[in-house]
C-alpha cells in the first residue's frame, strides 16, 4: 500500500470522527458511520450500477466509475425514522407520532425509509458537512454521494438507517472527482 492510500485511510476514520462528534439539533445521536475500503469499494460500485441500470439513472452509473477509483468510501447514515418528541411538524406532520405512524421500510425500488424527522435529517447533513471539511483540511480529494448512499443501504451496510450519503476519498496528483463525464 502506497503512502497515498494509507493516509487517505487515516483521514477517512478522521472523517467519521468528525461526523460522530458533529453537533445534533436536540444532543440525541442517530448517525451511523462505516468505512469501506478494498473489495467493498468494487460491491458498493457494482450495486450502483445495478440500480441506475435498472431505474435508468446514468449519474449512479458514472458516479460507480468514482467509487471503483477510490481509496475508501465514508458512509453516513441516520435513523431518521425515530422520533424525538418535539412535535416541531417539520416533518409534515402535525406530532412525532403521527410521523411515526406512518413511516414505511423502504421497499427494493426506493431508495430511502421514510418520513423522516426533519432534526434527524438535518444532524446527518451536519455530520456530512464536518465529514468532508476534514478531508478538506487535510487535502483529501472526495465528493458527495446520494447515489453511493442509496446503494449502501441497498445493501445493509446501515443497519436501521433510513437515509444515507456516501463520500468517497482519493488521494492522487489529480482529483477524479472533478472531470466526469455526464
Amino acid at each position: 500500500m502506497n503512502p497515498e492510500t494509507r493516509a487517505a485511510g487515516m483521514v477517512a476514520d478522521l472523517m467519521v470522527l468528525s461526523a460522530r462528534t458533529a453537533p445534533k439539533g436536540k444532543g440525541t445521536d442517530s448517525v451511523t458511520a462505516v468505512v469501506k475500503t478494498g473489495n467493498e469499494l468494487a460491491i458498493l460500485s457494482d450495486e450502483m450500477k445495478r440500480i441506475g441500470e435498472r431505474d435508468g439513472v446514468g449519474f449512479f452509473i458514472r458516479d460507480a466509475g468514482n467509487v471503483t477509483s477510490a481509496d475508501a468510501c465514508v458512509i453516513l447514515g441516520c435513523a431518521g425514522g425515530t422520533i424525538l418528541g418535539l412535535n416541531c411538524g417539520g416533518c409534515g406532520y402535525a406530532t412525532c407520532k403521527e410521523m411515526a405512524d406512518a413511516w414505511t421500510e423502504r421497499d427494493q425500488n426506493q431508495p430511502f425509509s421514510g418520513p423522516n424527522c426533519v432534526i434527524k435529517m438535518a444532524d446527518l447533513g451536519i455530520a456530512v458537512g464536518s465529514a468532508v471539511k476534514t478531508a478538506s483540511i487535510h487535502n483529501l480529494d472526495n465528493r458527495i454521494m446520494y447515489s453511493a448512499g442509496v446503494a449502501a443501504l441497498s445493501l445493509g451496510w446501515l443497519e436501521g438507517c433510513s437515509v444515507a450519503y456516501a463520500i468517497p476519498v482519493r488521494a492522487a496528483g489529480k482529483n477524479i472527482f472533478f472531470d466526469r463525464k455526464a
